[in-house]
């Protein structure tokens, strides 16, 4: 049986492991740095991420999506399935500059939904695929490190396959809706040029970071795991 350092982790761990928990972390400050400063900055529409959301929902003459408070710190999400638009409680009820950046940017997945948007259908095609890939992982990998199972290993890397394409998708989706964000923003004069659109660019880029890094650290893990399979 073959454990490198006795571990099982492998000599490319801090490589593909390490340095892309380190960007997700990263990532991560940069978003709630953001997310505070522009926070408190208030939007020069005077209209909180709820009303925001709803005004574009409006103009996008989308009628049948609901948007709803959720208690979890930016938890902000597009729920498809379901046709509603989770705002965190933040964002729901602030006028700030934050706020309808972010409630500009789930509003814009409610509108590739609405259109259809490619890479929005195939990415709610894969979720199961991907749920399912991702509840066997800690077993697999734990499997393949422990009992040296080569077989396993194998079936984590099939797992992070699966991964990398869903977040590779997820990238898609995620910088279109951003993209469509900043325009609708503009051209609804919700925020201003200059100081008020710098700050959406901030924060949505800054969100977009969490997007990089999650594809970044599906790719160390696929990487770390075939590096282990050739070593045994």
């Amino acid at each position: 049986m073959y454990y490198p350092f006795g571990f099982g982790l492998g000599s490319h761990w801090l490589l593909y492991i390490g340095v892309p928990l380190i960007i997700g972390i990263w990532a991560q400050i940069r978003v709630s740095s953001a997310f505070s400063k522009w926070s408190k900055v208030r939007d020069s529409a005077n209209i909180t991420g709820a009303e925001c959301a709803r005004e574009i929902l409006q103009a996008a003459q989308i009628h049948d999506v609901d948007v709803v408070e959720t208690n979890d710190f930016l938890g902000d999400h597009y729920d498809p399935t379901n046709k509603k638009l989770h705002l965190s409680s933040k964002v729901y009820h602030t006028p700030s500059v934050a706020a309808v950046g972010i409630a500009a940017h789930e509003t814009g997945h409610a509108i590739q939904h609405a259109k259809a948007y490619a890479p929005l259908k195939a990415r709610m095609a894969i979720v199961p695929v991907t749920m399912i890939a991702s509840q066997m992982l800690p077993f697999v990998i734990l499997g393949g490190l422990f009992f040296g199972i080569t077989g396993l290993i194998t079936l984590g890397i099939y797992c992070y396959l699966i991964l990398l394409v869903f977040q590779l998708i997820t990238l898609l989706v995620e910088f279109d809706a951003s993209r469509r964000a900043k325009i609708i923003l503009r051209e609804m004069g919700i925020v201003q040029p200059g100081r008020e659109v710098a700050g959406v660019n901030n924060v949505l880029n800054a969100a977009a970071l969490t997007y990089v890094a999650a594809f970044i650290a599906a790719l160390g893990n696929l990487l770390w795991l075939m590096s282990l399979r050739d070593r045994r």
